[in-house]
């Protein structure tokens, strides 16, 4: 007869691996519950450019109404703005509002086009909870697109780094 080996499990009844699944249900429901709460913040706001959802598709491509109406982020390295190192504006892909002069652009290293500051006015920011922790959102303050986001590991004088996705913009050489 077979000797039927009985394993203990801590104290509580529950074993290690169902602990680490219950915490990661737990984990996923709380982020998907926060991220809901951020897109309502920023979806709240009126801005002067409003289009419908039909306007938008037809005034963008795929990709930049991916990014700039739903939040999407285009891959490291895709954009040929990374590199722009022509003097000019870069202006959102969706309204066409300056958002940050080619004076502020430095190499990041990241594979996205960043600004150290953007032009007065032309950005808005929110709390953005869509990968589990807060970060901050930068939009366009004329129509709501998404750019990207801020972050406080940028070069001096502001010490920001602004890292944009480059489908989100269009470059106006000057």
């Amino acid at each position: 007869m077979a000797q039927i080996r009985s394993e203990r499990r801590p104290s509580g009844g529950f074993d290690p691996g169902r602990r680490r699944m219950l915490g990661f249900l737990g984990s996923a429901l709380a982020s998907g519950i926060l991220a809901a709460c951020g897109a309502q913040e920023a979806d709240a706001k009126t801005y002067p450019v409003q289009l419908t959802k039909a306007q938008w598709k037809a005034r963008l491509t795929p990709l930049e109404y991916r990014i700039l109406r739903e939040g999407a982020t285009e891959r490291a390295g895709s954009s040929p703005l990374d590199t722009e190192k022509r003097r000019g504006i870069f202006a959102c892909a969706g309204c066409d509002h300056h958002l940050f002069d080619s004076a502020a652009k430095y190499d990041s290293r990241t594979g996205w086009p960043s600004f150290w500051r953007p032009l007065p006015g032309a950005i808005g920011t929110s709390t953005d909870h869509k990968i589990g922790y807060p970060r901050t959102e930068v939009h366009c303050a004329r129509c709501g697109g998404h750019l990207g986001h801020v972050f406080n590991d940028g070069p001096r004088p502001t010490g920001k780094r602004y890292c944009m996705n480059g489908a989100a913009m269009r470059f106006i050489p000057r």
